[in-house]
């Protein structure tokens, strides 16, 4: 019997150990959006403002996206079933710290640890698939893969929101517990073993540069809305932001083994692929800040009632992981990678029309476009990147596209989040409240519903509402502006290989992987 380790794909474990891969990436997309669920909660319960919501996601995408790299090259050297495992176990103890604490700051170490556990999870899982599946079963590995991410988004917010309903909010990182437990045990029964002994050492100079790079670059732009663009601390921040992470890319240049695998970038497949699925993921990982609270707070449904109504979305989605790969199969990624992004653009323009006085209704359409077109972007996307891999730099080639993925991620939730915090702050409408009042009120919706009903101010309220709404609506136009973009990009720049036709631009690549796996 052929193993993993020889290169070849035809390994029979394979499908028994896409289950192990499919049972991690449920926790993670389970504890994704379990959390968006629960944010309107936590402003009201722990005193969290926008800044604080923000960096409570931003805590974790960031050191998410820093720590990829790194992980997948230890779990290229170590044993990647091994590190997954030790991500695993990391993510759960962030998860029990979270069950302990009570006010914003721990929150955001919480976070921070559970972000540190799925960055070995995410790409090493990803890694794994080069040396278990070849091209043609490559696309059904990775659709299965992100479905099971899918899977755990709708999961999500319909169970966090009934946890919310009955119990504290601190039960949302309880109940990461068993759902951990099950990963760990699938991948050492079900995973064999991959490594690469000869993958490049995780450079700890690099790693400091990538941490301190993204932490003030997310900084400068979470603070930017409440502080102002010329506050001396912002521009510092930001400013460091393009020195650290210049030094980064000047650093890796310069190594002969480097952890930033630069070179990949120089290979068109790869590196439109990437780009089209980190904007796609700025996109999606701000809505699921932005939307969360329009539902619970500006609709008035509670945490169950809003993860129920955003079903739509993971529906989509869920529909999309499923007829990508044959769409792509038949027309090549181009088009549909493009199609997707449009898409994705249409429903970006319809939610910008949201008003005040809009129902549901209006809102299921367009997340069930959103979710259709995230899923029809995004796979393709990643089976197009990861197909230029050389099976040899699969742990630290995936872990370049995931950690793209996730700053676009981290990035996203900054942005977006900036501009509905500037814009709310601007529109609301505090005359005659007391300044404690006031500036609780300025702090988050949530907070503004929590003082108006204090104050038996519906007038207060009503502001808060129109306030959000329109900066929803700014930040959904600048989410439309990025698609459609990225849909330009892709489709002047991205190769279109279909069946055996190799794009110019990765034909070498793709060969090498042929090579490895031979």
């Amino acid at each position: 019997m052929t193993t993993p380790e020889t290169g070849t794909q035809r390994d029979p474990r394979r499908w028994w150990a896409l289950s192990a891969l499919v049972a991690s990436m449920i926790v993670i997309g389970f504890d994704m959006t379990i959390l968006n669920v629960a944010l309107p909660t936590m402003a009201t319960q722990i005193g969290a403002d926008t800044g604080d919501l923000q960096w409570i996601v931003d805590g974790y995408t960031v050191v998410f996206a820093a720590a990829m790299l790194p992980a997948g090259l230890l779990g290229d050297r170590f044993g990647r079933r091994k590190m997954l495992i030790g991500g695993l176990l990391v993510f759960l103890a962030g998860s029990l710290i979270g069950t302990l604490v009570g006010s914003p700051g721990p929150v955001i170490a919480a976070r921070a640890v559970m972000g540190l556990g799925a960055a070995f999870v995410m790409p090493l899982a990803l890694s794994v698939l080069p040396s278990l599946f070849g091209p043609e079963e490559r696309s059904k590995a990775i659709g299965a893969v992100t479905a099971a991410s899918a899977l755990g988004l709708p999961l999500g917010p319909i169970i966090g929101g009934a946890l919310l309903d009955h119990f504290w909010w601190g039960s949302i990182f309880l109940i990461n517990i068993p759902m951990v437990a099950i990963g760990i045990a699938a991948c050492m029964f079900l995973l064999p073993e991959t490594s690469d002994p000869a993958a490049p050492r995780v450079d700890a100079a690099s790693t400091l540069l990538t941490v301190g790079g993204l932490g003030a670059l997310v900084f400068g732009i979470i603070e930017a809305p409440h502080d102002g663009w010329t506050d001396p601390l912002v521009l510092l921040m930001l400013f460091s932001a393009v020195a650290l992470l210049t030094g980064l890319v000047l650093r890796e240049r310069r190594m002969t083994r480097p952890m930033l695998d630069l070179e990949l970038l120089r290979h068109r497949g790869f590196l439109w692929s990437s780009v089209s699925a980190t904007l796609v993921t700025f996109i999606l990982t701000g809505l699921l800040f932005l939307v969360p609270q329009y539902l619970q707070v500006v609709l008035g449904n509670d945490a169950f009632g809003t993860g129920i109504r955003l079903l739509p979305l993971m529906g989509g989605l869920l529909v999309a992981s499923r007829i990508s790969a044959p769409v792509t199969g038949r027309f090549g990624p181009r088009p549909v990678i493009t199609a997707g992004l449009l898409m994705l653009t249409a429903a970006a323009v319809l939610g910008s029309r949201t008003t005040v006085g809009d129902g549901y209704g209006a809102t299921a359409l367009w997340l069930a476009v959103t979710g259709f077109a995230f899923g029809f972007a995004m796979i393709p996307a990643m089976d197009s990147a990861l197909g230029a891999l050389p099976s040899e730099r699969a742990g630290s080639g995936s872990g370049l596209l995931m950690t793209l993925r996730q700053t676009g991620g981290a990035i996203g939730v900054a942005i977006l989040g900036s501009v509905i915090a500037g814009s709310y702050s601007d529109r609301l409408d505090t005359t005659g409240l007391p300044a404690a009042a006031a500036d609780a009120a300025s702090g988050s919706v949530g907070a503004a519903h929590a003082v108006a009903e204090a104050l038996g101010s519906p007038a207060l309220a009503a502001s808060a509402n129109a306030a959000y709404v329109h900066g929803m609506d700014l930040a959904l136009i600048a989410c439309g502006v990025a698609s459609l973009l990225a849909a330009a990009l892709v489709a002047v720049f991205l190769p279109n290989p279909r069946g055996a036709a190799e794009p110019a631009g990765t034909a070498d690549v793709a060969a090498q992987a042929v090579d490895a796996r031979q």
